[in-house]
C-alpha cells in the first residue's frame, strides 16, 4: 500500500511541473493532481501502519514519523493555497512538497555511500540520513528560490524596457 501510493506520487509529480502542459490544459493538471493526491493518502496511510507496527528503534520511527509529517504538511498547506486562488503559493508549496516525495529515494541512495564511506549502518546513522533526505532537499528549495528572487529583484531592465502590466 505505501509503496504503491507512493510511487504514483513521484511519477505523477513531475508532470504537474510541465508549465506549458499546466497552463494550456488546466483540467488534466486538476485530474493528475487529484490522483495524485490519492496516491499520497494511499502511501501515508500505509505509512502510518508500518511506523505503528516496526520494531525499529525510536529513533528511527521518530525520523520517519517527522517525515510523514512534513509530506502531509507541505501538500495541506499547497492544497489550501490553491482553494484560496493563491496560485503562486500553491506551486512553492508543492515544489516544496515534491523535495519531500524524494526523501525515500535520497534516502535509500545515501545510505549505502555512507556504508561504503566507511560508517556503521547503526541506528542513529538511519535516523540521520532520514532526516537529512527530506530536511536537506527543502533547504535547496528554499535556498534556490530566496537566490531567485535576490537576482530578480536587483536586475536592471535593459535600456528601453517596457515594463509588463503588474509585473514587479
Amino acid at each position: 500500500m505505501h509503496l504503491a501510493g507512493g510511487l504514483t506520487t513521484v511519477l505523477l509529480g513531475p508532470v504537474q511541473f510541465f508549465t506549458q502542459w499546466r497552463h494550456r490544459y488546466p483540467r488534466p493538471h486538476l485530474l493528475v493532481g487529484r490522483l495524485y493526491l490519492s496516491g499520497l493518502l494511499v502511501a501515508a496511510t500505509g505509512a502510518v501502519g508500518l511506523i505503528a507496527s516496526s520494531p525499529a528503534p525510536f529513533a528511527i520511527r521518530l525520523a520517519f514519523s517527522a517525515t510523514a509529517l512534513a509530506w502531509l504538511t507541505t501538500v495541506l498547506t499547497g492544497l489550501v493555497a490553491i482553494r484560496r486562488g493563491a496560485v503562486e503559493r500553491h506551486r512553492r508549496w508543492m515544489v516544496r512538497h515534491y523535495a519531500v516525495t524524494l526523501a525515500p529515494i535520497l534516502f535509500r541512495l545515501s545510505l549505502p555511500f555512507a556504508i561504503a564511506g566507511g560508517l556503521a549502518p547503526s541506528p542513529a546513522l538511519i535516523a540521520m540520513l532520514l532526516w537529512c533526505s527530506w530536511v536537506v532537499p527543502l533547504l535547496a528549495c528554499e535556498t534556490v528560490r530566496r537566490l531567485a528572487g535576490l537576482w530578480r529583484a536587483t536586475r536592471v531592465p535593459p535600456p528601453g524596457a517596457v515594463p509588463l502590466a503588474g509585473a514587479r
